[in-house]
């Protein structure tokens, strides 16, 4: 999660969270390796960055007193000193992050190893930009109560995922077209800008999801994968080399636009076959209340037979994406989540798995198909990763070829 895939400016520098300085490279590293490897000893940092052992001594007492790092208790060995393990102060240091999608909105508080400590939603037919003004004011507010003074100090800025383009597919969300094309004149880091004292953070809602599980989820265990986040409407994002490749927009990975034919052979894009506006059609059509979906998550759960075809759909579509995608890029794996519960998500896995088994894979390597780890708080979570990445942490391309 690296500069080129967000885009920010720092605002209100004066504010009492931007106190909280941007660390020096090698305070970074320090903290990356820690954060990476839980339990290190000041000798195996020496080792694994290649500083000095007087250098990382210095840091990590720096580091220690500002409240960045915490000690572990001694372990002995046979012989010597005991080390003392060094680990991330989960005080150490707060970021909010916003998701904004097209059916609902949501607000977390994470600590410095990525824990969610509280989370606010708001569901809703589609956003405006009053709306996402008053939610967030109301979140940041309430969110921040439940901090301590000293701890709101080190809160280092909010991140937020949102889709580009807002206004587009005003038609599939049911919006009136007057109120989506609102966001055409809205920039989210100046709006968002003024209502916090902290320094804002944007990235694609997809691509952040994407981040959050290279540096949360099962994305460490693969150097290349493909990952789609089924919201509203599908999209994904691309890590090459241990690294959240965005492309020259930021908009790398939009597998919602792929072609991909519907079951009666038309045209059509992945968009339209699996996501779950296509299941809020499909509710609709039955007299069922779509919003449900958005509000409780145990309503997914009594969908019975509707529920079962459109994990069907969203597979065979997923099946097609994922093939056109490895016949372009050797894959190693494809990691697929989305904004449901976690049973719904390994069913839909495991559909996509077999489905994957009726196509022509002659020529195509077949890449591992596994379930994000992360879950429904992907977005958001990605979001909150912003503040961090950009103060304190190494993207982690840039931490694997150091520990290489």
């Amino acid at each position: 999660m690296g500069d080129e895939s967000q885009s920010a400016r720092p605002l209100h520098p004066g504010g009492g969270a931007n106190q909280l300085r941007v660390r020096a490279y090698n305070e970074r590293l320090v903290l990356s390796l820690v954060r990476r490897n839980i339990g290190l000893s000041k000798a195996d940092i020496a080792r694994l960055s290649g500083l000095s052992a007087q250098t990382v001594s210095v840091i990590m007492r720096a580091l220690e007193k500002d409240g960045l790092l915490k000690r572990g208790d001694p372990v002995r060995g046979k012989v010597g000193k005991p080390s003392i393990p060094m680990a991330l102060n989960p005080d150490g240091v707060f970021s909010f992050g916003l998701k904004i999608g097209r059916r609902s909105a949501e607000l977390i508080l994470m600590d410095f190893v990525g824990t969610v400590r509280a989370s606010l939603n708001e569901a809703y037919k589609y956003p405006t930009p009053d709306g996402i003004r008053k939610f967030v004011r109301t979140s940041v507010e309430q969110l921040s109560g439940g901090l301590s003074p000293a701890q709101r100090q080190r809160i280092a800025g909010i991140g937020i995922a949102a889709p580009f383009e807002l206004w587009n597919w005003v038609e599939e969300v049911g919006a009136p077209p007057e109120d989506m094309s609102a966001w055409r004149e809205v920039d989210l880091i100046d709006t968002i800008g003024e209502i916090v004292p902290f320094p804002v953070f944007q990235q694609n809602d997809a691509t952040a999801a994407c981040g959050a599980e290279l540096v949360f989820g099962a994305g460490p265990n693969y150097s290349d994968f493909a990952y789609f986040f089924i919201g509203s409407f599908i999209g994904g994002g691309v890590v090459l080399n241990q690294a959240l490749y965005a492309g020259k927009t930021g908009n790398a990975g939009a597998f919602g636009s792929m072609p991909v034919p519907s079951r009666s052979g038309h045209p059509s894009q992945l968009i339209d076959q699996a996501s779950i506006f296509v299941l809020e059609e499909m509710l609709t059509r039955e007299g069922r209340d779509p919003a449900l979906l958005w509000k409780d998550p145990d309503y997914w759960h009594q969908l019975g037979a509707t529920l079962d075809l459109w994990i069907d759909h969203t597979a065979r579509g997923l099946a097609i994406a994922i093939t056109s995608v490895c016949s372009v890029i050797d894959f190693e794996a494809v990691i697929v989540d989305g904004g449901f519960p976690k049973d719904v998500c390994a069913r839909i896995v495991d559909a996509t798995r077999k489905a994957m088994l009726k196509l022509d894979l002659q020529g195509i390597a077949t890449p591992h198909i596994e379930q994000g780890m992360v879950g429904s708080a992907a977005r958001a979570i990605g979001a909150a990763s912003l503040p961090l990445f950009s103060r304190y942490l190494l993207d982690q391309n840039v931490l694997f070829k150091q520990m290489a």
